[in-house]
């Protein structure tokens, strides 16, 4: 990632609210209504892109989404995959 500019400064308003500098916000890809993370650091504070969804794992998600029916092969998955697949060449 290149270097940020140096000498970039930004004032803290009576509200708290900071604005960064249009530089940053460039070469970090952040548009207007970017979530971020703020992160008190021994050097300063840290401001990151907050993930767009929370952390899980698959036991977390395991069920989730209710079936009713006899459960698929993994052949008769792998054949519904590439019969969609070939469906959207298609379209």
């Amino acid at each position: 990632m290149p270097a940020t500019p140096e000498g970039l400064t930004t004032i803290v308003s009576t509200k708290g609210q900071v604005i960064l500098p249009k530089a940053i916000r460039e070469q970090r890809h952040w548009a207007s209504g970017t979530r971020l993370t703020v992160e008190d650091t021994a050097e300063g504070v840290l401001l990151k892109a907050a993930p767009m969804f929370a952390e899980t794992n698959v036991d977390a998600m395991f069920g989730s989404l209710g079936f009713e029916g006899k459960p698929k092969s993994i052949d008769e998955m792998d054949a519904a995959v590439a019969a969609e697949a070939k469906r959207r060449a298609r379209d």
